[in-house]
């Protein structure tokens, strides 16, 4: 039709790059190059081999000819015949080239002309999303070109049969994308025939130095780039567009001697009378940025400084809904509600992110990205989709993964099913799939390490006037959730152990109702990668009522009513606050996809951060200043207790370790019972060793069992949780031949489930090997009749395959005919070219000896297999999911077994500790005594000995025959914090059930360990050096039992020194006095010895040194003895660490001044009263006579025996 534009014809075969095309400059560099000739000489018509260097073709993509007549486009590259024309029907192959064919001079005039009137300046037959679609680059792929094999295969298998396309190509009519896909690369760069353009061929000109303006209107539409991203002469090209428009053949005309810009006749444009072009999305907005993506907001359109705003979401006007494609659509139904998360996107065998989420890829890993104006994109292969999930979720991002929920064939056939879908049914089913976050992350393959990652809910409120929290955690790999409940002091204590004992991963709170002071607490207690997460109050952090209404309508527990809810969430019902805490939770792990899985596992237990019944009390500040789980120095587990101690060889086992450290126990029956056990497995080393060895490579079956109870677990993994329960039973079975009474070990042996009935059927169920290297799981036949009945049609479908192929063989008399898969399209008929086929055959392909072919009933048999083999995969997963499901409805017995295995394998871990403690070693001993008592021999820092070869071993005597508190003075650096640190370290590990680093050890259990170490103050919480030391020194005076073991550590050095001694003086008179608890007062105010050198309970000792100061040097032995320091010997540390002597001479004599006018004072008190009597005991005494009630029964015997010490 002369009037009509013309449709594209079938393009010809991509040409391989020419050598020479490294050096070609483009069309921009062209024009400003001079004239070879003389500027006043009219060059001649060009030739055919001058318009190959001249025109803009020669940097552009191939173009395809139209489908009546199209005009060639020159080429600079070295022409090359294709690979076979024979592979196509004659009617299909590609016009003679222009370079191969002679051409008349008129025909070479009107290609030029032709070439450089371009249609992009009707501005029509380029549409936004036609230039944006180019290659696409991922991460992994390589730089290299395509081969050229590849593109003549795709244009071969278009125009023989049609294959089912991805439906959401980035294209904005998606019902056009399949018919005119291989068109769309080259819509630019077709030229339309029917052009009638007149006047002089155009004529090479000087570029003029500036451009002038033009009452033209210009297009906006851009160009596709000119060479891919890594073309060689990329840099050349730049700089050479950095000073023209990008649509140069629209302003341009070829004249090498006039340097007048020429506007392009714009070629008439002429449709068909009833044809309706239907306007494709965008189009009234080419090159323009979205206008709600240049202006953020979230879906209330509040800005980000809005103190409200919301970064989760963002708003989209409803306007821009209608001119998305359907892919862009769904794409952002989702994204909306995710923007600030990394939202990976399936497509195909690729995962890809969009706008933001690109840019972010391209930032941090270096993702090659497909700039785009909107729908910027980057992709990673599925392949290796988890290693990147790592990589985002370590630089503390979201993640979101969304899924195809059907193949293309899958959704041909849904389509075909439903007749009436609508355009946006026709793209294939996407689903968001989980959001995981860090501390959310279910896959064991995705965490760090074996320790419970906590996500933590927090509620916070006042009763009478005191603060009260709700708490929720979860350890969403395992599916363990924790309520707590409880009314704090006012330093918060019970919060801030909690916080210390858990390190949560990730925060859930209300937005703006957490109290400065809880803040305060998170901050101190968590590290710079925790998340926190604000949600809104009522609507995302729901109340109590909300929660419960949630959970009971939810259907997550076996039941309808609260009957069927776990014991610990019934216990926590009526609690409003944990119960909020727990609807924060439910609701975040909703939005997340986690919930149903999780909840529904029933895993609740309560949990309570000061256990005052059966455990051993450390709060948070004494985790840290003893280095129990992280040290002070990186905050590793080096130097630790915790890594001391655990030699645990399970995941899970590891878990449980952490909970016996940070809980010891407080029962002596219960301590000796563990004690006897390490005893029992340390005299036969044989069995400890056994059972490290059966299990060191168990998995991690806790772990996999909750994704096993979430249907989401990978058939190999599914294989190793059954290898490891079978490896469980055998072992189960190798200690059993070892028991020998009553003992825990013995009960825990005999309390072990059956596993022998349940790990039967698995024995036959499905073929393994195929699960292990295949990762899919094939069941036996006879397991699934389902299974069967579609494999025993898939094979029906192949008889039938092998029938047509012997019939075909006979029909055509030719042997050598047989079936072959090319890629996608499998069972085609290949034949030599010297069989004669039907004409009604298709040819699919060919070689050089043999043609491909596709017939009727071939084509028939072929759609049915495919579809049955559709059918079979779909059924494959439903198969995966009844086992799954079969599997766990005997939760109960394999959680019963992890359990086991795991406090087996922490009391081989004691005993293995225990072993390696060196010598001496010995099995504290436990007394049931009225008086508290803390015996050691010997003792030695078991954290410290491989550091320090010869480490010096110490006796330590608190109570019992002896003085409870002991006064502790010393030079500086003699070992005073280590002998505190070490007592109590030794505490902890005999109430674990551990043997000690020490000759002997006897002691009472002791109920609760309080330090105040160190001077640090908390400039977050504002509070100086000496108000922390006071706080610490509170709860001590407040909270301490006579079997509480208490360590203060230089009291009162952190204001003057006349209310330091003040304090500490007062301190250590009412713990020793009215508290009678154990431990250490270790100080440098030696007045304090003179004070309390008649006091019952208290002990002056100190660390024994060698001292010569005629050098100013100190020696030290580390030897603890009886006694009081000669002095803090400050002076010769100075000199130690090269202070000048003149400032340490002159501080020396201001020391001996200062002491010399203290002494006087002393003097004159002594002599006034003629004897000194202790400022604690004159208090004492007031406090008695005034019948105030603050001396307690305890405090009056020690007032008493301290009277009789009195001269």
């Amino acid at each position: 039709m002369a009037g009509s534009a013309r449709t594209p014809a079938r393009p010809p075969p991509k040409l391989p790059t020419s050598t020479s095309s490294s050096k070609q400059r483009s069309i921009a560099s062209f024009f400003q190059q001079s004239s070879p000739a003389s500027r006043n000489k009219v060059s001649p018509a060009p030739d055919s081999s001058h318009l190959q260097e001249t025109t803009k073709a020669n940097s552009l993509p191939k173009p395809k000819p139209s489908k009546k007549l199209s005009t060639p486009v020159p080429s600079s590259d070295a022409l090359e015949p294709p690979d076979s024309d024979e592979n196509l029907p004659a009617a299909s192959r590609p016009l003679p080239s222009l370079a191969t064919t002679a051409v008349t001079t008129t025909n070479m005039t009107s290609a030029m002309r032709d070439s450089h009137l371009s249609t992009p300046a009707a501005g029509n037959l380029s549409s936004p999303s036609r230039k944006v679609k180019k290659a696409i680059n991922y991460a992994e792929s390589s730089d290299d070109d395509e081969p050229v094999a590849a593109s003549t295969q795709r244009r071969r298998g278009k125009s023989t049969r049609p294959v089912v396309k991805d439906e959401d190509e980035y294209d904005d009519d998606t019902a056009q994308a399949v018919k005119d896909e291989d068109d769309d690369e080259m819509a630019d760069f077709l030229v339309s025939d029917d052009s009638e353009v007149t006047g002089p061929p155009p004529k090479k000109r000087k570029r003029p130095a500036s451009r002038p303006e033009t009452s033209r209107k210009r297009s906006n539409i851009s160009p596709p780039s000119i060479a891919s991203p890594d073309s060689p002469h990329k840099a050349a090209m730049e700089e050479d567009n950095a000073h023209v428009q990008p649509s140069t053949t629209t302003q341009w005309r070829y004249d090498p001697e006039s340097t007048d810009r020429r506007p392009v006749t714009k070629p008439a444009e002429r449709a068909a009378p009833d044809s309706k072009v239907k306007e494709k999305a965008h189009t009234r907005e080419p090159e323009e940025r979205y206008p709600w993506l240049a202006d953020i907001r979230d879906k209330d359109k509040r800005a980000p400084g809005d103190a409200e705003y919301d970064p989760r979401t963002i708003f989209i006007p409803p306007l821009a809904w209608n001119k998305f494609s359907p892919f862009e659509k769904q794409y952002w139904e989702i994204k909306q509600n995710l923007w600030d998360t990394i939202v990976f996107f399936k497509k195909g065998k690729f995962y890809e992110l969009y706008e933001k989420d690109a840019t972010i890829g391209h930032q941090e890993f270096d993702f090659k990205m497909t700039d785009r104006v909107n729908m910027r994109m980057v992709g990673v292969p599925e392949s290796s989709l988890d290693h990147w999930v790592n990589q985002f979720i370590a630089k503390q991002y979201k993640v979101a993964r969304v899924d195809q929920m059907e193949t293309n064939l899958g959704k041909e056939m849904r389509e075909r099913q439903d007749k009436s879908g609508k355009k946006a049914d026709k793209v294939i089913s996407r689903q968001l799939a989980c959001v995981l976050t860090a501390g959310t992350l279910v896959d064991g393959g995705m965490l760090q390490d074996d320790m419970a990652a906590y996500c933590l809910a927090v509620k916070e409120s006042v009763i009478d006037g005191a603060p009260a929290f709700g708490i929720a955690f979860i350890d969403t790999a395992t599916g363990r959730f924790c309520l707590s409940g409880f009314v704090d002091d006012a330093d918060l204590t019970r919060f801030e152990t909690l916080m210390a004992q858990t390190a949560p991963r990730e925060l859930i709170l209300e937005r703006s109702r957490l109290s400065a002071r809880a803040r305060r607490v998170l901050k101190n207690n968590t590290g710079p990668t925790t998340i926190w997460t604000q949600l809104r109050p009522g609507l995302e952090f729901w109340d109590a009522a909300t929660s419960l209404r949630e959970i009971s309508c939810g259907g997550y527990f076996d039941g309808d009513d609260e009957e069927a809810w776990p014991e610990a969430l019934r216990r926590h019902r009526d609690d409003d606050l944990v119960m909020s805490a727990l609807g924060a939770l439910v609701s975040y792990l909703r939005f997340l996809k986690l919930e149903r899985p999780l909840l529904s596992q029933g895993n609740f237990e309560t949990y309570s951060p000061i256990q005052s019944k059966g455990t051993l009390v450390l709060d948070g500040q004494t985790l840290v200043n003893l280095e129990i789980l992280a040290n002070s120095a990186n905050g590793g587990s080096d130097g630790t207790l915790h890594g001391l101690l655990n030699r645990c060889v399970t995941p899970f086992g590891k878990r449980l370790f952490r909970q016996w450290v940070v809980h010891p126990l407080c029962d002596a029956a219960r301590i000796n019972e563990r004690l006897d056990a390490v005893e029992m497995l340390n005299a036969d080393a044989s069995v400890r060793e056994q059972f490290a060895s059966q299990l060191v490579k168990m998995p991690d079956l806790e772990r996999l069992i909750s994704r096993i109870h979430a249907g989401a677990c990978r058939p190999d993994d599914f294989v190793r949780v059954l290898d490891g329960f079978e490896q469980i039973e055998y072992t189960m079975g190798l200690l059993g031949a070892f028991k020998g009474g009553n003992g825990l070990v013995d009960r825990l042996v005999s309390s072990m489930p059956d596993l022998g009935e349940p790990l039967g059927y698995w024995k036959t169920a499905f073929d393994r090997r195929r699960a292990r290297e295949a990762k899919v799981l094939i069941p036996e036949r006879g397991v699934d009749d389902d299974f069967d009945q579609s494999l025993d049609r898939i094979a029906d479908i192949k008889s039938r395959l092998d029938t047509l192929l012997a019939e075909t063989k006979a029909q055509l008399k030719c042997k050598a005919l047989r079936y072959t898969d090319v890629g996608k399209e499998i069972y085609q008929m290949e034949a030599p070219k010297s069989a004669k086929v039907p004409g009604n055959w298709r040819q699919m392909s060919a070689t050089k000896d043999l043609k491909r072919w596709y017939f009727g009933d071939l084509t028939q048999l072929v759609r049915e297999l495919q579809e049955a083999e559709e059918t079979h995969s779909q059924l494959l997963r439903q198969v995966a999911s009844r086992f799954l499901a079969r599997f766990d409805a005997d939760n109960s017995s394999w959680t019963r077994a992890i359990r086991v295995v795991a406090q087996l394998d922490c009391l081989v871990s004691l005993a293995r500790a225990s072993a390696s403690l060196g010598q001496p070693r010995c099995r504290p001993r436990f007394v049931d005594d009225d008086r508290s008592v803390v015996e050691f021999e010997q003792l030695r820092h078991p954290c410290m000995e491989e550091a320090v070869d010869d480490f010096i071993a110490n006796d330590v005597g608190l109570g019992g025959d002896t003085a409870k508190m002991t006064l502790l003075t010393g030079a500086n650096a003699a070992g005073k914090s280590t002998v505190l640190r070490m007592t109590c370290v030794a505490v902890i590990m005999a109430q674990i059930g551990c043997l000690v680093p020490a000759a002997s050890a006897r002691l009472t259990p002791v109920d609760r360990i309080m330090s105040r170490l160190g001077a640090n103050d908390n400039i977050m919480a504002a509070q100086s050096t000496f108000f922390v030391e006071l706080a610490e020194t509170k709860k001590m005076l407040s909270e301490a039992t006579p079997r509480s073991l208490v360590i203060l550590d230089e009291l009162g050095r952190g204001t003057s020194s006349y209310d330091g001694v003040a304090v500490a003086q007062a301190v250590l008179h009412h713990v020793a006095t009215h508290v009678g608890c154990l431990g250490f007062f270790a100080t440098h105010y030696h007045s304090l010895a003179t004070e309390f050198e008649r006091h019952p309970e208290i002990r002056a000792r100190r660390m024994q040194i060698q001292v010569d100061n005629a050098e100013r040097r100190v020696t030290f032995l580390y030897r603890l003895e009886d006694g009081v320091a000669e002095g803090s010997f400050g002076m010769h540390c100075a000199a130690m660490c090269g202070i000048a002597r003149h400032v340490v001479d002159r501080a020396e004599v201001a020391a001996r001044e200062w002491e010399h006018t203290s002494r006087l004072k002393e003097s004159l008190e002594k002599a006034k009263t003629g004897c000194y009597i202790p400022l604690g005991i004159l208090s004492d005494v007031g406090s008695l006579l005034a019948d105030r009630g603050e001396v307690g029964a305890r405090g009056l015997e020690v007032l008493l025996r301290a009277i009789e010490c009195l001269e």
